[in-house]
């Protein structure tokens, strides 16, 4: 999710709920610690250099039991980062306190805002020697759906 599409449904809401992988709310009394931009600049394990950039969300809650953060608190704090930080329409990433710190994609369901667990990957497989997996294909109806068949001329 970006910041344009975030503060889209943000504008549609009544209230903020975010929704952890299992299913559990961040409690409803958590706070928007910080709207930043985050920059990774690094070279992958096939030498290559890279960059990326996030809006990073860092979610915390306590016991202020009384704070709510409403879509249009939200919605300002999002549009004053963007200003102050000069961010264009980037991509989200959520922190969030469990065990350690979280760090999550940013999805909506329609009702609530969902924590989507990141994954890591290696972004040079072929340099690395990682085969790439090819994608299966069902040839046991391939002649009756294919124009090319033996003795058709095609091949």
């Amino acid at each position: 999710m970006t910041l344009s599409e975030i503060k889209k449904h943000l504008g549609n809401a009544e209230t903020i709920a975010f929704e952890l992988p299992d299913g559990t709310l961040v409690p409803s009394h958590f706070h928007v610690t910080e709207v930043g931009r985050v920059t990774k600049d690094f070279i992958d394990c096939g030498g290559k250099r890279r960059k990326e950039e996030v809006a990073n969300f860092q979610l915390w809650e306590e016991n202020d039991y009384d704070h709510r953060l409403h879509p249009e608190k939200l919605v300002h704090i999002i549009e004053l980062s963007e200003k102050t930080l000069e961010m264009g329409d980037l991509p989200i990433e959520v922190e969030y306190q469990g065990s350690t710190i979280g760090k999550y994609n940013l999805e909506h369901n329609g009702k609530n805002f969902l924590l989507a667990a990141k994954q890591t990957a290696c972004l040079a497989k072929e340099e690395c020697g990682v085969p790439v997996k090819k994608e299966m294909v069902d040839i046991s109806n391939m002649a009756a759906s294919n124009s090319c068949t033996p003795g058709g001329g095609c091949c």
